[in-house]
């Protein structure tokens, strides 16, 4: 079911990969990529040891994204030198040949965010727990007052329902929500389907303390751009 919502496209195009790998060594290499979705990018021939969560940067001609590492191939094993990345910001140009769209709610819905509430980058710790089943831990990556992305290596189907709590501080918010995208080996776009107005308050001031002031946004728009 995560294949029809996050749909990838196998080709292999030169990229260059660069950041700190786990024991805190700068690297920076020109590998190949082995598919491409909307979402992430799998990578072959790399060779800095990567640690699972660091943030590391992309490049593919002139064009540059930042990326956080999903998983890495098992050393001696034949996955050895393949890396799994999660587009940190994929409504950038990064691409320069189409990639395949598939049944991808939550595209939808962070346009509709948009025009409806701010959506910032973010880490927080989330809980999601569905009846019958244990709680499984994940972390926010973006969030809105709608929803978030959730990830975590296996995600779960479209539709799910759900309880889903976020951990903001000291305070746990907890709501209802619902799956409305699956990218497979990375993670849930997950909607809130009802917050309490005190949770809902609690979130909103969370988002405008992390959200970046448009003065901020402009000098990190010059420095990236230098």
């Amino acid at each position: 079911m995560g294949s029809r919502c996050e749909p990838r496209k196998t080709i292999a195009v030169p990229v260059r990969i660069f950041g700190t790998d786990r024991d805190g060594r700068v690297f920076s290499e020109n590998v190949s990529t082995i598919d491409v979705s909307q979402h992430g990018v799998k990578l072959g021939g790399v060779r800095a040891h990567l640690q699972v969560d660091e943030i590391v940067g992309l490049s593919f001609g002139k064009n540059k994204a930042h990326f956080r590492v999903r998983w890495t191939g098992a050393a001696g094993t034949p996955a050895e030198g393949t890396v799994g990345l999660l587009n940190l910001t994929p409504e950038k140009p990064l691409w320069d040949f189409v990639l395949p769209h598939g049944i991808d709610a939550f595209q939808t819905q962070r346009k509709t965010d948009r025009r409806r509430w701010p959506r910032v980058k973010c880490s927080v710790s989330v809980e999601i727990r569905r009846v019958g089943h244990s709680v499984i831990w994940g972390r926010a990556s973006d969030i809105s007052e709608g929803g978030c992305f959730v990830e975590m290596p296996i995600p779960l189907a479209a539709d799910t329902r759900l309880e889903i709590a976020l951990w903001i501080g000291d305070v746990k918010l907890q709501a209802q929500g619902k799956v409305v995208s699956v990218a497979p080996g990375f993670g849930n776009g997950v909607c809130f389907l009802d917050l309490v107005p005190e949770h809902l308050e609690h979130l909103r001031r969370f988002i405008q303390s992390i959200a970046p002031h448009p003065h901020q946004a402009i000098a990190q728009v010059k420095h990236s751009g230098a």
